[in-house]
């Protein structure tokens, strides 16, 4: 008979490989061809996660009128011609098993395998029950959903069952309960990704004796982690990734005394908090692979040589601390080691070098000082090599450029100085070289024109100078090179790369014009070129070049002419920002065919348009920054609810806008009306290392924000000619943190309604023709921290108490009818009129006679003079703006909120 073909792991039967004897029984023939017809093949299989060999369609080759016991995936009986074994396996199907299917007309079956299917969500429907002979039932990463039924706990011949994978499917307490009791001959158990949160932990003490391997890999089970030290013959024990499972130290303590055949050990992710390290010293011998990442470990790193047998060690995430111990070197069947992530410190050990075996070595985050043992050398087998995000020091050993296997090296975010070793060159494996944050310098070396696989490159946050090398490999697919001392111009073979998805060489000194070959690079996902000194024009085909392109950062450079004019239907550009150039003109229509466009920040340029209305239509844009431009005429919002719905950050400020506040977008800034308390940073899909970042005012400083946190919300409408009264609907903003309405001609009263804004942390209406009092309800802003109603027309007294007892007279000045600390005190709610001189009147309160103030009119009128000629000389010179104006902008800084 044929063999059932094995698929992702060892069956604990196998299928007999012989010439049948019987031929295939006709009835079972047509039901095999009936139940072929019930499925389709799927087409897209390329883009499906197989993880397994690649798939083929076995029932393809199943054709009427042959021996249905010779084809592909089917075993028969040699005495009976019964199809005793169904091994469809990753053969592309897709469907639904319905209840009358044909498959159930087979009542012989003993080993049924579907794995690795689509069968679209169905259930598994309770004829399974049926196969009452089946010893191996496998349905793993098939797509089942629903409720697993009770009849499959009627299967009590099974030995081997494995329904995980499948994260739709539930398994109830009951039918749990009942599996548990029947299948008391079961070896080998997978229900990994299955929800049972409705089964009690303590329900696994019923389990067989007989089992070997238990999977329950992210079954949501929840509770004390029970007491399964019966299963005594258990080879493999995985229940990792069920996070609100705790593990009490009494239970663990019977795993290490009863468990004395385990190889495989698996908890990550299970609460382990109450278990003391030491106890992993007493764990079997025996093991092969011990998993306990992400677990809550915490206290001295355990001694743990003694087990010798070990290939996989991973204790990462965790909080041991305290050294390596140098006994470590006697584990030496290990291939992977990880710690990374916990509070290891010390030096490290140079024993790890007698590792010979390593494949892959994980030390990163963690308190690791000194240099890189020179021991490492030995290490010729390693893979994977990562040490970042520690203490190291030091130059880079030239010794580990004679790793001649290695595929990843990441070393980024420690402290080590000098050059990289042109040994690297030698690295030809290498996919993935990371050597970030550090201070690296000298020259990037020619040497890495070797390295010919597909490579990641970066080399960002170091002292890097020199031109940018002419030959920098071939098969670059991500080069970051930003945040060094790098000049001169960009080298035209970078435009060559044809597989180049991620090109930063941002905050260096490159000069020189972006040649328009950069638009063939059609696999770009990210280009940012800012901060550098960049002038001539942007090619205009970035608009348009591809559809991969997500982001296009070409900000603080001295580029000039208009902004890229065609936006391509289909772009999926989801931050542009070219804030700090000199570019003129007006803002394309086209940029609304960008639909999938975030961040748009077109500030700091010469831009002359009125308001971009047809921005509307962008309905996942989060931040809007067109500041200090020259905008100018109405910014009147539509009334319709599809107007900037997520729109977070909205800075319009230092422009000519006129007219009224639109108090129409106000009402359709959804996202500012809802408080979200999920923190995290804005940053490019599928490339977790890139941060978006804006510039912006924030609290009187001009920053760079070179993160982004979506809990940000702002308005900045500061530094135009808007007239009439602040619309009542801002109060509806309750998740606005920065309010700005400041330098424009606003009249009318202060809203009651901003005492709505419970997270407002700035508050800036200064410099307006505003007047009445200050809204008692203003107390009610708890977390205001910056608070500006300076020269104003405002009277009355000063409210009291919380954060207003915090303001000093700065936030008042110029409003002369104000009064309350830290001004004067009120006199039956009025400021306090100035008393009358007896001296001369002549002579003021402060001394200071006609002869005195002639005189200082006459100065001043020299200077005005000279100033005005000044000024009509040089249009608008920004010191004399700033220093008329008030706040001028000063330096941006960058920073992280």
């Amino acid at each position: 008979m044929k063999r059932l073909a094995n698929n992702n792991k060892l069956l604990p039967f196998s299928f007999n490989s012989s010439s049948p004897v019987m031929p295939c029984l006709h009835d079972q023939s047509l039901a095999l061809l009936q139940f072929k017809k019930t499925f389709s093949i799927r087409s897209n299989a390329s883009s499906w996660d197989f993880p397994y060999p690649k798939p083929y369609p076995k029932a393809g080759s199943w054709k009427e009128d042959t021996d249905c016991c010779w084809w592909d995936g089917v075993t028969c009986d040699i005495d009976t011609g019964n199809v005793i074994g169904l091994n469809l396996s990753s053969s592309l199907l897709y469907g639904t098993i319905h209840s009358n299917n044909t498959l159930f007309f087979l009542p012989h079956l003993q080993k049924l395998d579907f794995s690795n299917n689509d069968f679209n969500r169905s259930q598994i429907v309770p004829q399974f029950g049926q196969f009452l002979n089946l010893s191996y039932l496998n349905l793993n990463h098939s797509v089942f959903e629903g409720r697993i039924p009770l009849e499959i706990s009627y299967l009590s011949g099974l030995v081997s069952l494995d329904l995980s994978r499948n994260n739709y499917l539930i398994l109830e307490a009951t039918t749990f309960n009942e599996l548990v009791h029947n299948l008391s001959q079961l070896r080998e158990l997978d229900l990994s990704e299955v929800n049972m949160s409705l089964v009690a932990p303590s329900s696994l003490m019923n389990l067989s004796f007989s089992l070997t391997s238990l999977n329950l890999h992210s079954c949501s089970l929840e509770g004390k982690f029970p007491d399964i030290s019966h299963l005594s013959v258990l080879v493999s024990l995985d229940l990792s990734d069920n996070y609100d499972l705790i593990q009490e130290s009494t239970y663990f303590k019977k795993l290490d005394q009863n468990l004395t055949q385990l190889q495989e050990l698996n908890l990550s992710g299970v609460n382990m908090s109450l278990v003391a390290p030491s106890s992993l010293m007493n764990l079997s011998s025996s093991l092969t692979s011990l998993k306990l990442s992400r677990s809550q470990l915490h206290g001295k790193f355990p001694d743990i040589s003694h087990l010798s047998k070990l290939v996989s060690l991973v204790l990462s995430h965790n909080k041991f601390n305290g050294e390596i111990p140098s006994s470590f070197g006697n584990l030496k069947q290990l291939h992977t080691l990880s710690l990374r992530n916990n509070s290891l410190s010390g030096q490290i050990p140079s024993s790890l070098g007698s590792l010979k075996e390593l494949t892959s070595l994980v030390l990163s985050y963690n308190k690791f000082n000194g240099e890189i043992p020179s021991s490492f050398e030995n290490l010729k087998h390693l893979l994977f090599l990562d040490l970042s995000n520690n203490n190291l020091s030091g130059q880079i050993s030239s010794s580990l450029g004679s790793l001649k296997e290695l595929t990843s090296l990441v070393l980024s975010d420690n402290k080590f100085n000098g050059e990289i070793p042109s040994s690297f060159g030698n690295l030809k494996q290498l996919h993935n070289l990371r050597l970030r944050n550090n201070s690296l310098s000298g020259q990037i070396p020619s040497s890495f024109e070797n390295l010919k696989h597909y490579l990641l490159l970066d080399l960002g946050n170091n002292n890097f100078s020199g031109q940018i090398s002419s030959s920098l490999g071939k098969s670059l697919v991500y080069l970051d090179l930003s945040n060094n001392l790098l000049h001169g111009r960009i080298p035209s073979s970078i435009f060559k790369l044809v597989n180049l998805s991620v090109l930063i060489l941002s905050s260096n000194k490159l000069i020189g014009e972006v040649s328009s070959a950069v638009c063939e690079l059609n696999s770009l996902q990210i280009l940012d070129l800012s901060n550098n000194s960049l002038n001539g024009s942007m090619p205009q085909c970035l608009g348009n070049f591809s559809n991969n392109l997500s982001v296009l950062h070409l900000g603080m450079n001295k580029f000039h002419g208009t902004i890229l004019e065609t936006f391509s239907v289909g772009s999926n550009l989801r931050y542009l920002n070219i804030n700090g150039n000199q570019l003129q003109g007006r803002i394309p229509p086209s940029i609304s065919n960008c639909i999938n466009l975030e961040i748009l920040d077109l500030g700091n340029n010469n831009i002359d348009d009125t308001f971009p209305h047809f921005l509307e239509t962008l309905s996942k844009l989060q931040i809007l920054i067109l500041k200090s431009n020259k905008f100018h005429g109405l910014v009147k919002g539509t009334s319709a609810n599809y107007s900037f719905p997520k729109l977070r950050i909205f800075d319009l400020s230092n422009n000519m806008f006129s007219g009224p506040l639109p108090a129409e977008y106000f009402n359709n800034f959804k996202a500012k009306m809802i408080v979200d308390l999920n923190m995290k940073y804005m940053g490019a899909p599928n490339h977790s290392s890139y941060d978006y970042s804006v510039s912006l005012t924030l609290k009187g400083l001009e920053i760079e924000l070179v993160k982004i946190q979506t809990l940000l919300t702002s308005i900045d409408l500061s530094g135009n000619k808007f007239t009439g009264e602040i619309p009542q609907s801002i109060g509806k903003l309750k998740s606005l943190k920065l309010l700005n309405l400041s330098h424009n001609q606003l009249t009318g009263n202060i809203q009651p309604s901003l005492g709505n804004l419970s997270n407002l942390e700035s508050l800036d209406v200064s410099s307006n023709l505003l007047v009445g009092r200050i809204p008692m309800q203003l107390t009610y802003l708890t977390f205001l921290e910056v608070f500006r109603v300076s020269h104003n027309q405002l009277e009355g007294p000063i409210p009291e108490g919380k954060q207003f007892n915090t303001f000093d007279s700065t936030s008042y000045e110029g409003n002369l009818r104000l009064c309350g600390l830290p001004l004067e005190k009120c006199d039956n709610g009025e400021r306090k009129k100035p008393t009358t001189s007896k001296e001369d009147d002549s002579k003021s309160k402060n001394g200071f006679g006609w002869k005195t103030v002639l005189a200082g009119y006459g100065c001043g009128v020299i200077f005005g003079v000279a100033m005005g000629y000044v000024v009509f000389k040089t249009r608008k010179p920004t010191w004399f703006v700033r220093m008329v104006e008030g706040e001028g902008h000063r330096k941006p800084k960058r920073f992280s909120n």
